[in-house]
């Protein structure tokens, strides 16, 4: 094909390298933020997009391509973010799927674990859009909007920040939430507790953190009474084993049949380890990866940890065409 009509020329050496070998690829799936109006919108006449969406509406009860597609105050809300972000993405996924573009292992951002696993057939669409839907609404719940605190802390080294929250604890739960890239350190906790952490670090000669408009303090202690509720849901499910290898955010190590369970139990208020993630797929023989579902933030992620493996991705119809245009 003639793939210069999508790229310019810095990225023809990149081309024809993918070109001349079949690239090991992984999947990596967008987690919560990723969020915005009209997200699916333009790859929704295809059948398989429309179908997906389709089928979460009848399993939620409540339209979700009009949740994505129009203004409304529901999106940025956890249990209504958390199902569409799914749909989205698997939707995206099985529309590569169709074009015969299978991962050969995936991983994803705190919720994206979930469409990993429902691509890796390790728990059905249905079973795992009602789920999410649970979890949005207990995060809700253990954290209603407002509560806690999360900071962004860059350029720190890892040591530093998790000593510098070890000795704010006395003020209450804070600790890392997400270890995004070696130079971008999530912080998270009730709100005094994280305060003190940060004046920590800038006596500690840190300058650079960024306050976050998230949600509530995720991947904390203050999210253990969401995990056990969600855990109760969770023992309901009869998971398969995962087709090809999801690598969990909590172990970073790779998910069984037994173990999914347990690790999406403690994903909720363990830290997201996405960058370790990144260099296991490294260890197994990963060499590109493809961002599937709505945004870039994994993209940008990626330019941080290892510019030696190749980055695409499927946000909407334009990058859908790029990604085909190259495999």
């Amino acid at each position: 094909r003639n793939v210069s009509a999508f790229l310019n020329k810095k990225n023809q050496t990149y081309i024809l390298d993918i070109l001349e070998k079949n690239m090991k690829t992984a999947f990596l799936f967008s987690g919560q933020g990723a969020q915005y109006q009209g997200m699916g919108k333009d790859l929704y006449e295809e059948v398989i997009v429309k179908q997906t969406f389709d089928e979460a509406s009848e399993t939620l009860g409540y339209d979700m391509a009009e949740l994505c597609f129009t203004e409304n105050e529901h999106l940025d809300q956890t249990q209504y973010t958390q199902p569409a972000i799914l749909t989205v993405s698997i939707a995206y996924y099985r529309l590569l799927k169709e074009h015969g573009i299978i991962p050969d292992a995936a991983l994803g951002l705190s919720l994206g674990e979930y469409s990993a696993l429902v691509a890796s057939n390790a728990l059905s669409f249905t079973e795992a859009v009602a789920l999410v839907a649970k979890r949005g609404a207990y995060m809700t719940e253990a954290a209603p909007a407002g509560s806690g605190k999360m900071v962004a802390v860059m350029n720190a080294p890892i040591e530093t920040i998790e000593e510098s929250c070890h000795e704010a604890s006395k003020y209450g739960i804070v600790s890392p939430a997400n270890y995004n890239t070696p130079q971008q350190i999530v912080i998270g906790g009730e709100e005094k507790a994280v305060d003190e952490a940060v004046l920590l670090l800038k006596e500690k000669g840190f300058k650079r953190m960024i306050p976050l408009n998230v949600s509530g303090p995720f991947h904390t202690a203050i999210l253990e009474p969401a995990a056990k509720k969600l855990a109760k849901d969770l023992s309901q499910i009869q998971f398969s084993e995962p087709s090809f290898p999801i690598i969990s955010n909590t172990t970073t190590e790779i998910m069984k049949k037994e173990t999914i369970a347990g690790l999406l139990e403690q994903q909720v208020m363990q830290p997201v380890r996405f960058y370790e993630s990144i260099h296991k797929l490294k260890t197994i023989g990963i060499e590109q990866v493809i961002e599937v579902g709505p945004g870039k933030v994994l993209s940008g992620f990626m330019k941080k940890i290892d510019k030696t493996i190749s980055v695409l991705r499927v946000e909407n119809k334009q990058t859908f065409d790029e990604t085909i245009a190259i495999l």
